[in-house]
């Protein structure tokens, strides 16, 4: 009996130890299986998609093209070879080729089109383009000059000047645009639209200008037009924001206008029988974009397609003769959307605590594919029916990673802000969460301010909690997906009532969940989220520990060197020399002063968005007045280090903010960086 006893004591011990899960860490990073892009083929039998991983040896990541079975229960099967990446699969009309973009087999890294056929063979590179291609659709079955491609690539003058020739080296600009955050420094190349053939063969360049770019080629039903996108104002580099659809012959000729806004006009879909395009339109800066249809003709005036539209529509497509269909957040989720053109109304197609993005229909099949992720899943493929039941999943990707995690829930902590309006929170208890122990909680501040968190993938979250740290996160004014008069309530408030917002959440979550440590509160966010950041330590004292990312300190030097020049008029009474005080006003470099709270600044080198002197000053300030600081650098990064940055610089700024807040919040002072010897 005594021998039993012991035998059920080991194996219990033995159980608990071989089935225990841990937490999520910064390196998971580099273990991760990212899907993205999935496009369902014409008979809607399979599906393809990108598949992208890290290679953590060559600290780059990998992209591949995968196929799997739309009716579920199969296994994923890879496409293209190993050793080059391959991405933006797209199915011929007929179903019997998938064309991809690569860069192998071609020098200097640029993508050129690949097509494969589905009875087998190898692919075969069809583009030869100078400068690559950047995006491509292939023409309808029937179009009157075969199998095409359009494709978007660049030109311009130095393109006809060899490398030896070139008399300087200097950037030389005329324009008040000349830097981009995710290109870098202009060049004197436009993108513009090319046609060439399936199977090769010289390309046709159909659109060309100095003044403005080319972009978003959609072919009509027929094959005979192409209707893009483009700011032939000329005013495209002078701050221009006068974009529109217009359509050209797919042989060349003459342009026809079809949008008729002063704004933005973008996202041209055809009607399945070619009578009409849709699109976004604003009709004002800073508007919500609607949805309108316009002859495709031109020369008619455009109409709103629904009423009462207040989110903002994105990957815009017909589902059907009468129905659109667009991705949007919405109250913390993203969802794919119906448009009935009959009804002038909108519905969600998808639901759910969940984010459900980069869809596509086929509507002869009656089929939808579509990633979809939670707060404790990463993306996988789904397919599912047009009105989004009879959901199944058709990828099952990190499988054994989550096996081997303990990932943590998230609960909403709705909150009624100061002066009464309504803000969605959110709380993630620690990992190994006890009842009746104290714990620190992490804030977090997203970016933009225009976005929103809600209950997407978010590993930072996931490693705060598992080193045993609570994270608050809401979603202020100014955010996304509560409607244009919630994200527009940013007007003259920089500073303000967001901040009230954001205070009156953290004093919410600390109210309704007594295990809060109160004596141990951090503070984070990276672009808008850092400018809070530095807004928060410049007016309380509460925070023990602070990391701010990419931020914005100083809105008078930051207005005249980011890449969007002055761009922050719409939020303020006006253009910054006529109302200097209000942009100092809402610097947090004007309170830096105040500041006790030891705080972590992380900005990039190449960042164009919010430029290095932001961080730069706000170290110099906190220095002088002396705070507890340090600035950590990232070289060739730029402001979307978190998101697109090297794999190990990534992992590295996640380690930098457990470093600052285990020292400064949990008090260790042995705590090391991560470049520590």
């Amino acid at each position: 009996m005594r021998i039993s006893r012991v035998l059920l004591v080991l194996f219990a011990l033995f159980s608990v130890t071989a089935f225990a899960r841990r937490g999520v860490t910064p390196e998971d990073y580099f273990l991760y299986e990212n899907a993205s892009d999935p496009h369902i083929s014409p008979d809607g039998r399979q599906v393809a998609y990108v598949l992208g991983t890290v290679d953590q040896k060559q600290n780059r990541r990998v992209m591949s093209i995968w196929l799997v079975p739309a009716a579920g229960g199969g296994a994923p099967r890879r496409l293209t070879a190993e050793g080059f990446n391959a991405n933006a699969p797209r199915w011929s009309p007929d179903g019997t080729r998938l064309a991809f973009l690569s860069n192998r087999g071609e020098a200097g890294g640029r993508p050129q089109i690949h097509v494969l056929r589905m009875d087998g063979g190898e692919a075969v590179q069809v583009s030869r383009l100078k400068n690559g291609v950047m995006t491509y659709q292939w023409s309808p079955l029937g179009s009157p000059e075969g199998d095409r491609f359009v494709a978007v690539s660049q030109s311009g003058p130095s393109d006809l000047v060899a490398a030896a020739d070139k008399k300087s080296d200097v950037r030389h600009y005329k324009t008040i645009s000349y830097k981009f955050n995710d290109t870098g420094w202009f060049d004197d190349k436009r993108s513009h639209l090319w046609v060439l053939g399936a199977e090769g063969g010289a390309a046709k360049q159909l659109t060309s200008g100095e003044d403005w770019n080319d972009t978003d080629p959609q072919w009509a039903p027929d094959g005979t037009r192409i209707a893009f996108v483009s700011d032939r104002s000329g005013k495209e580099y002078e701050d221009g924001h006068n974009k529109d659809i217009w359509v050209i012959p797919a042989v060349g000729g003459d342009l026809v206008k079809i949008s008729d806004h002063p704004f933005d006009d973008v996202q041209p879909r055809w009607s399945p029988d070619g009578t009409q395009i849709a699109f976004t339109g604003e009709t004002k800066r800073r508007e919500f974009p609607k949805l309108y249809t316009a002859p495709a003709s031109g020369g008619g005036a455009s109409k709103l397609a629904v009423d009462g539209l207040d989110l903002i529509p994105g990957e815009l497509s017909w589902a059907g003769p009468k129905e659109l269909r667009f991705q949007t957040g919405a109250q913390g989720q993203t969802h794919v959307y119906r448009a009935d053109l009959g009804s002038r109304k909108v519905s969600a197609v998808t639901t759910g605590e969940r984010a459900v993005r980069a869809y596509d229909v086929n509507a002869k099949t009656g089929t939808m594919v579509y990633l979809s992720n939670n707060f404790q899943k990463l993306d996988d493929v789904y397919a599912s029916a047009m009105d989004g039941k009879d959901e199944r999943q058709l990828t099952h990707l990190n499988t054994k990673l989550w096996a081997d995690l303990d990932v943590a829930p998230v609960e909403r902590l709705p909150y009624k802000s100061t002066d009464g309006w309504a803000v969605d929170g959110f709380l993630v208890k620690p990992v190994g969460f006890e009842a009746g122990k104290k714990y620190p909680l992490i804030v977090s501040v997203h970016g933009g301010p225009a976005g929103q968190y809600g209950t997407d993938w978010y590993q930072e979250f996931q490693v705060y909690a598992a080193k045993g740290w609570a994270v608050f996160f809401c979603n202020p004014r100014g955010s996304t997906g509560y409607g244009e008069t919630f994200e527009r309530g940013i007007v003259n408030n920089w500073g303000v009532m967001d901040y009230q917002d954001v205070m009156a959440g953290v004093d919410a979550a600390i109210r309704q969940n007594s295990w809060i440590d109160t004596d141990r509160l951090g503070v984070t966010g990276g672009s808008y989220g850092g400018f809070m950041t530095n807004w928060i330590v410049g007016h309380t004292d509460r925070f023990k520990a602070a990391v701010t990312l990419r931020s914005v300190v100083n809105f008078i030097s930051d207005d005249g060197t980011r890449d969007g020049a002055y761009g922050h008029a719409e939020d303020f009474k006006g253009f910054l020399f006529d109302n200097f005080e209000q942009y100092w006003e809402a610097s947090p470099l004007k309170y830096a002063k105040n500041v006790k709270t030891p705080t972590l600044i992380l900005h990039s080198d190449n960042d164009f968005r919010v430029p290095l002197e932001q961080g730069e000053q706000w170290f110099r300030a906190l220095k002088h007045y002396g705070v507890t600081t340090e600035l950590v650098i990232f070289p060739r990064e730029n402001h979307n280090l978190t998101r697109s940055g090297e794999p190990k610089h990534l992992v590295e700024s996640m380690n930098w903010q457990l470093y600052w807040f285990e020292k400064y919040l949990m008090g260790k002072a042995g705590a090391r960086p991560p470049d520590a010897p």
